[in-house]
């Protein structure tokens, strides 16, 4: 048990959903992790062991809600140990599939149908805990928090305000088109990991995103570089509620869970990282991190501060 559950007696719940887009006419699944009293045991979450609940009742209470929004043709698994942290430091945690653009399914991979869906199904995961019998009453009523790592940097930003632009090459007839993200007014903050930020280039992009964001970037990265981030600080409406650094040594992927000794290979990319770099010590560095930021930062309060 880690020193979290030892101090305040919280054990990880976890559980399984499905949202429904009537739009689409498909449904999509969510991992649910939150604060339970009941053993952890082993279960599996797809391919990866995980201590937790299977199915147990929330504990009695009302906590902060947290949604994780993976990559491009990535899996919400892969964020697994952060939402159990999360869940054992008293958060409720999503972490919906992002339909068409996950490892099972990449279909809307760089195509303007992926930036309005991301959003939108962001929306709809916490719309479901709105609407759940239980965990209606498990969470807090002041909004929520996004994580995003990669393309879900991108789906962050666009939910929490920003307008952004898709690609010629993006659309079917071949232009530019402005996205339509509606905002969502509940989203309290954001924490961005190596974020994606190349459709917030035009002017005033972002200056609708007035939040406090927590911003991590990778050393070495060359799908989200360090021009990324910069989009961001120049953009945002005000970029001294940004909480910046570089992780040094580390790369892209280096913000996913530690892999199973078993998949990790050369050939396996998002299981490397770059020579001399420790994912199993940084993630216990990150996973405080964010846990200090969400408990300070929901309603906008703390020591907000920009560093370079």
């Amino acid at each position: 048990m880690n020193n979290e559950a030892e101090k305040n007696d919280i054990r990880a719940g976890c559980c399984e959903v499905k949202i429904t887009d009537r739009a689409l006419g498909i449904t999509f699944p969510m991992t649910v992790m939150y604060p339970a009293d009941a053993p952890e045991r082993t279960v599996r979450l797809g391919p990866y062991p995980v201590e937790a609940a299977r199915d147990a009742a929330p504990q009695e209470g009302r906590f902060p809600l947290v949604l994780i929004s993976h990559g491009s043709g990535g899996s919400p698994y892969v964020y697994r140990s952060l939402a159990r942290h999360l869940a054992r430091s008293g958060f409720v945690v999503g972490l919906p599939e992002h339909p068409y653009n996950h490892r099972g399914d990449n279909t809307y991979e760089g195509t303007i149908h992926n930036l309005a869906c991301r959003p939108r199904h962001l929306r709809m995961a916490a719309d479901w805990f709105d609407r759940d019998e239980v965990f209606k009453e498990r969470i807090r009523p002041d909004g929520y928090s996004v994580i995003g790592h990669s393309m879900g940097g991108y789906t962050a930003l666009a939910a929490a305000g920003g307008v952004p632009t898709c690609f010629p090459d993006e659309s079917p007839d071949g232009q530019p088109h402005r996205i339509d993200a509606a905002r969502d007014p509940r989203i309290r903050s954001l924490v961005l990991l190596a974020p994606a930020s190349v459709w917030f280039r035009k002017e005033g992009a972002l200056s609708g995103v007035r939040l406090p964001i927590l911003m991590l970037c990778a050393e070495h990265d060359p799908f989200t570089p360090a021009f990324h981030a910069a989009i961001i600080l120049q953009a945002v409406a005000d970029p001294q509620r940004i909480r910046y650094r570089t992780v040094a040594n580390a790369g892209h992927f280096s913000f996913l869970s530690p892999f199973p000794a078993e998949m990790i290979s050369p050939a396996f990319l998002p299981s490397q990282d770059p020579p001399g770099f420790d994912r199993v010590q940084f993630h216990e560095t990150l996973q405080d991190e964010m846990t200090e930021f969400l408990l300070s930062e929901p309603m906008g309060r703390g020591d907000n501060f920009h560093r370079m």
